[in-house]
């Protein structure tokens, strides 16, 4: 797992379930994409600029036409949607999570 910066995120058209598609800086691992789900909580304009957490050794998955390489991390609220997880101070990005 490593924190990586949101740099871009819009919605994924061709998604079954309403899903973003991000782009993500990961410092010297480069931007990786990733499509997820957390449309109910958080609007495309906000995202950009956040630091998240994501596990990146999954592998890709192909996501209704988006190559998925990271998958971003969160945990249900009461009403079972999808809330970020995210370092609590600015970190660099790519740091590893231990």
């Amino acid at each position: 797992m490593r924190v990586g910066r949101i740099v871009e995120a819009k919605p994924h058209p061709k998604a079954r379930k309403p899903a973003y598609i991000l782009k993500i800086d990961f410092g010297e691992y480069g931007i990786k994409t990733s499509s997820a789900q957390i449309t109910d909580l958080y609007k495309p304009e906000d995202l950009v600029g956040r630091l998240v957490i994501c596990a990146m050794n999954l592998g890709s998955k192909n996501i209704a036409g988006v190559i998925s390489e990271v998958l971003v991390l969160g945990v249900p609220d009461d009403k079972g949607r999808v809330v970020l997880l995210k370092p609590d101070r600015d970190v660099p990005v790519g740091v590893e999570v231990f």
